[in-house]
């Protein structure tokens, strides 16, 4: 298929899923190239706003296996991951897999387990496998986290580490919705009946083939130099805690990617770069000093800083 019909296949998932998340179609533009990208999603915002939604939404409409955990501060890795269990009859241990073993995974309010919970989706993140009782299985392709996760203000909430969060390709927030959105929302059906009527867009053989695709977007050298600029402000401005690491420049690269081919182009360009470059840094840098560059925003100040060569 062409650019082009992959533009309309993927515009076709965003009017889909435009009709049931009302007045948020950069964002679900932003989810969708995501996980086209083959990346991690994490969806941070307070209760209510549509984030579990979303994320089932998703799933419908790309044809996925789905599997929500709610995380608490009681969950176990056992819970996510699967245990042995001894069987009486046969006289042998029996690996019984968890709900990890899907290809989308709803990791429903993240912040509410502990490190140890949360570490236990690391590996699975990074390699799509998981290792249990000295045994590796891996895990359905594709596979896909989206994470919710509220405010840390919030009770009850563990901050995720550095090395978790930079699993996540892109991290967004939906927000509340304007008012004509909300309107329709107040005066329509309910949300749970529109999704009962939902129906897959694409295939898996589609999803493959689309993530194929990406990396079939041409990149000039002019534009890894761009990426690679931004890497390196990042990391010598001395206004972040900490620069963008590696994975973070390959996320920022794929998710452009994605996002030019959802827009039916064969290269990807300065411009596209800097639509997903908020997605893709807002979990990953912390400023220094709040009252610092552009009211604290650290694309902002990236953008600002960085010319485009």
């Amino acid at each position: 298929m062409s650019p082009v019909d992959w533009h309309r296949k993927l515009e076709e998932l965003v009017q889909v899923s435009s009709e049931i998340i009302l007045g948020k179609t950069h964002q679900l533009r932003l989810a969708i190239s995501c996980l086209v990208a083959s990346g991690h999603l994490l969806l941070e915002d307070g209760p209510g706003v549509g984030k579990t939604t979303l994320a089932h939404t998703l799933a419908m409409i790309m044809g996925l296996n789905y599997q929500r955990i709610q995380f608490t501060s009681d969950l176990l890795p056992t819970d996510i991951l699967g245990v042995s269990i001894y069987e009486q009859d046969s006289g042998q241990f029996r690996f019984h897999p968890g709900p990890i073993f899907t290809q989308l995974l709803l990791a429903d309010e993240i912040n509410r387990a502990t490190p140890r919970t949360q570490s236990a989706l690391l590996e699975a993140m990074a390699e799509a496998q998981i290792t249990v009782e000295g045994k590796t299985r891996h895990l359905p392709n594709p596979f896909f986290v989206i994470a919710t996760q509220n405010p840390s203000t919030q009770l009850g909430t563990f901050q995720l580490p550095e090395s978790q969060l930079d699993r996540f390709l892109l991290s967004l927030s939906l927000g509340y919705p304007d008012a004509e959105a909300e309107r329709t929302l107040l005066g329509g059906r309910p949300r749970q009946d529109l999704m009962r009527e939902l129906s897959a867009c694409v295939s898996p053989e589609d999803l493959s083939a689309l993530q194929g695709a990406v990396s079939d977007v041409h990149v000039s050298e002019a534009l890894y130099e761009y990426i690679q600029a931004l890497l390196s402000f990042s990391r010598d401005c001395n206004r972040f805690i900490q620069g963008l690491s590696p994975r973070a420049g390959l996320a920022l690269l794929h998710c452009a990617r994605a996002w030019a081919l959802l827009h039916g182009q064969q290269y990807v360009r300065p411009e596209d770069v800097q639509a997903v470059l908020p997605g893709v840094v807002r979990h990953r840098l912390r400023i220094t000093n709040s009252e610092e560059g552009a009211s604290g925003d650290p694309a902002a100040i990236l953008l600002q800083q960085v010319a485009i060569p």
